[in-house]
Parts: structure tokens; C-alpha cells; sequence
């Protein structure tokens, strides 16, 4: 069987070095994609959630999901749910926007759920409120019936004002 080798980083791991799409979408080898977020970027809360906000906005929720997944896994324990949620919910967006109702739907639902315990706190200025709403409105649509939808259209803000 003859296979092609899979991409590593400098440690060894499998790491797809594959060009991307705007919507985290493997392009074939060769073509010019939109370029990935940094892994492992240790940023200040503030700031991860500003560039979270620029990717959503810019229709890039598959790029904001990274920023929000360092956040998630460089953070103090007790915002772990936090962070994964709102990883998730920019997930459930990149779902919804490639057009998998049952995939977006399933994580908008998750995020909305793992952010739910910080709502009174509203961490940062986090619109948790706001965000669960946003969730639970795409959830319905996509549920319907909805098909893909504009992902910068939809885009929720993640902080009041």
C-alpha cells in the first residue's frame, strides 16, 4: 500500500501543513490558502477575545476557534469551560457556515452549555447572556432546516459594546 507520509512538526507530531480555506477547509497541496493562527500563543484574556472578534467578523470562525482553543488550554482551571465553550461556539459557526446543520447545531448547543455556569460572572465583559441567545437562534434555524449561512453575517459579539 503505498501512502503519503503525514505532515509533523519539528517534535514529531502529525501536524497537516495543508493551505487552508477561510473556513478551516483543507486545499489540496499547492494552492494558496488563508494563513493559520499560530498554535500555542499564550494571550492576555482581552486580547485573545479582541482577536477572536476580528475573526469572527472577518467570516473566519475556524481561525477565531484556534485563538479561543489556546486560551482554553493556557488558562487558569476554573475558566477551562469558558474558553472551550466559546472555542465551541466558533466551532458550531464554522459548522454552520460549511453548510453541516447536525455538526453546528451539535456544538453551538455544547458551547452554549459550557459557558452557561459563568453568565452571572461575565468574565472579561463576555455577553454570555447575548451568546447563549445567538447559540440557541442558529441552533433553531440550522434544526429547521436551515442550509449554510454567511459566517461573518452571523458572527455573535463575544463582549457588550
Amino acid at each position: 500500500m503505498n501512502r503519503t507520509p503525514r505532515d509533523r512538526d519539528a517534535e514529531g507530531r502529525a501536524h497537516s501543513a495543508r493551505p487552508r480555506d477561510g473556513l478551516g477547509r483543507p486545499l489540496p497541496y499547492g494552492e494558496r490558502g488563508v494563513a493559520r493562527q499560530p498554535e500555542g500563543v499564550v494571550r492576555p484574556p482581552r486580547e485573545t477575545l479582541a482577536e477572536a472578534q476580528r475573526l469572527l467578523d472577518a467570516g473566519m470562525p475556524f481561525h477565531a476557534h484556534e485563538v479561543l482553543e489556546d486560551a482554553w488550554k493556557s488558562g487558569p482551571d476554573e475558566e477551562r469551560g469558558l474558553w472551550r465553550g466559546l472555542a465551541q461556539l466558533a466551532v458550531g459557526l464554522t459548522h454552520a457556515a460549511r453548510g453541516n446543520a447536525t455538526g453546528g447545531a451539535a456544538l453551538l448547543t455544547r458551547g452554549a452549555a459550557s459557558i452557561a455556569p459563568y453568565e452571572a460572572a461575565r468574565p472579561y465583559g463576555i455577553d454570555i447572556g447575548g451568546l447563549i441567545r445567538w447559540a440557541e437562534g442558529l441552533t433553531g434555524e440550522l434544526r429547521r432546516g436551515g442550509s449554510a449561512v454567511p459566517a461573518a453575517g452571523r458572527a455573535p459579539r463575544l463582549r457588550d459594546g
